[in-house]
């Protein structure tokens, strides 16, 4: 019997400092997030970080918190539930770090009789420190816990069809009553390394303003190239002119190159290049979050204003819209029925 398991980031129980603590722990401790020996790593995090960070995040995580919970998983929650409806097959949600376990979630789906699962890690682009560790975490858990089960996953889809339109359609409708004189495509950062790690050539990535337009087998797990080929497909799709797109990369750990450019720097040059009215988009998700709510729909919106912008607006997440609910189900239906993953 065929399954599906959804999985996105995760979150903390709670906005406290307590719970925000120990879920900043696993998720910065993870070897993927932050990529250097683990002693260093136990120095960074838990000597550095984890001394300031989790009061800091418990309060940004208290500026969005909704009254039934962590918006991240509410979201998920919900879009699960809405697949569900649309499938005969089981499907479970479980979150890369947090309570809520991929372990959990495969156990839901063995005691419904699943034993051929579909992994759908809920980012469109690849990256090592969100759809690669989701993957992995994934087998290590099937490994030890449940080795019976068949686990097919699938790929980023930064570039299907489907999902493209959708989330065309749904940038359209976010702009419909709002006279934007500039579109910002703000994509999660990740460090300029990551990029060079998950070369399988060694050799392609140099990030140099070329090698992502030149075609080559390292695009298939290119982080940086994903994010400029969506951005890419979405702009044809709408048609939107050059001059009034740009793309960026958000949060960010200091003393280390990450990609650019820096979301916070480009709506400070934004605003002193005179655009007024500015328009953000955060494709590197599909459900809203801490990054998104409050790094770019709050803070974002702040620093614009700021530097001398007038009007700004954060356009949301996929989040469980109809249309993506009925993209992913169209997905999940096709692969039970045919063993088929969209392209």
């Amino acid at each position: 019997m065929k399954g599906v398991l959804l999985v996105n980031l995760g979150s903390p129980d709670s906005p406290t400092p307590k719970d925000v603590k120990p879920y900043l722990d696993e998720f910065l401790m993870d070897e993927r997030v932050i990529d250097v020996p683990k002693w260093l790593r136990n120095i960074i995090v838990r000597g550095i970080i984890l001394q300031t960070r989790p009061k800091k995040s418990a309060e940004a995580y208290q500026k969005i918190w909704w009254e039934e919970g962590s918006p991240l998983v509410v979201i998920s929650e919900r879009f699960a539930n809405k697949v569900k409806q649309k499938t005969t097959m089981p499907v479970a949600l479980g979150m890369r770090y947090g309570s809520m376990t991929i372990k959990n979630a495969l156990q839901e789906l063995k005691n419904q009789g699943v034993d051929e699962v579909l992994l759908v890690p809920l980012y469109p682009q690849y990256a090592m420190s969100s759809f690669e560790t989701v993957v992995v975490k994934t087998m290590e858990e099937q490994e030890k816990h449940f080795p019976e089960l068949k686990i097919t996953t699938l790929q980023a889809f930064y570039k299907n069809d489907d999902y493209i339109k959708v989330l065309s359609e749904s940038i359209a409708e976010g702009l419909k009553d709002f006279d934007y004189d500039h579109i910002l495509f703000s994509y999660h950062g990740i460090p300029e390394r990551h990029i060079r790690k998950s070369d399988p050539t060694k050799f392609h990535c140099k990030i140099d303003g070329n090698c992502c337009s030149t075609n080559s087998v390292a695009h298939n797990s290119c982080y940086r190239h994903q994010c400029y080929e969506t951005t890419k497909r979405v702009k044809a799709m709408l048609g939107l002119s050059d001059d009034k797109v740009s793309l960026s990369f958000q949060s960010r750990l200091p003393n280390d190159p990450w990609l650019k450019p820096y979301t916070d720097f480009e709506f400070e040059r934004l605003a002193k290049e005179g655009k007024k009215r500015l328009a953000v988009i955060t494709p590197a998700f599909v459900a809203d979050c801490l990054e998104t709510l409050e790094e770019i729909a709050m803070e974002g919106k702040h620093q614009f204003t700021s530097a001398g912008g007038d009007d700004y607006k954060h356009i949301p997440c996929l989040n469980d819209s109809d249309k993506w609910v009925a993209v992913m189900a169209k997905w999940v239906n096709t692969w039970e029925k045919e063993g088929v993953l969209p392209l």
